[in-house]
């Protein structure tokens, strides 16, 4: 009985401690946005100046990409599709999508963490009051985790709003974090295809898929709107 309380609190010691270094890193970075904000807002929407940085890692690239995709998500701020379309074109449709996703695990593993640990304070670290208002109806729905992956699965939509927000919930972080990587997926794919066909001087196929990126957006937005709606009106 001794032994076996003694494993069950090792786990829980264990857990506590990976939570307790997701936060620290994420509250790091965090120091860091605020700290470095104009300088890491004009790199972060330079494809150029990302592809290079990276490029310039040698066989560490695609773990600084990553890297690069993990704070995209914990400093929400930070745009992401510059980033995506930067690991499209250095590594090509697979590799550079699988780095995005798994980028995107880690940090939606960290923003789970750090929101489960500050609360609202991590939240308003980096949403207005009128962002918090604009999700909120999905948070308070009796059918999030379902919403929350349509939402995600919708280009265009608030996805970073969306991830801080769901830590505030009581959906499991496991769930939060699968939810949020299979919804990332089909903008991930349309940014690094795009550029992938950019890397490969096929101009015609990376104008037509950027084409249907921008109408996935649009209608995105729409089907955003009527979700929304509906919801408030339940």
């Amino acid at each position: 009985m001794a032994e076996g309380e003694g494993r069950g609190r090792g786990a829980r010691g264990g857990r506590a401690l990976a939570a307790a270094g997701c936060v620290a890193a994420a509250a790091l970075l965090v120091a860091a946005a605020l700290y470095w904000g104009p300088e890491l807002w004009a790199f972060f929407t330079d494809g150029d100046a990302v592809r290079a940085w990276v490029d310039a890692q040698g066989p560490l690239a695609p773990a600084a990409m990553g890297a690069l995709v993990v704070a995209q998500i914990v400093v929400a701020v930070l745009p992401g599709e510059p980033v995506e379309l930067a690991a499209g074109y250095l590594f090509g449709f697979w590799e550079g999508t699988a780095v995005c996703l798994a980028g995107g695990l880690v940090g939606t593993l960290a923003v789970t963490a750090l929101v489960r640990a500050l609360g609202m304070r991590a939240v308003r670290a980096f949403f207005s009051a009128e962002q918090l208002e604009g999700v909120s109806w999905l948070r308070d729905s009796a059918r999030f985790e379902l919403l929350m992956l349509v939402v995600f699965l919708i280009p265009g939509t608030p996805k970073d709003v969306l991830t801080y927000v769901a830590g505030l919930t009581d959906c499991r972080w496991w769930r939060i974090a699968a939810i949020a990587t299979v919804g990332r997926i089909p903008s991930v794919v349309t940014s690094t295809l795009a550029a992938g066909f950019a890397s490969q001087g096929d101009w015609v196929a990376a104008g037509a898929t950027l084409a249907a990126t921008v109408a996935l957006v649009g209608a995105g937005a729409a089907a955003y709107a009527a979700v929304r709606r509906r919801e408030a009106a339940r």
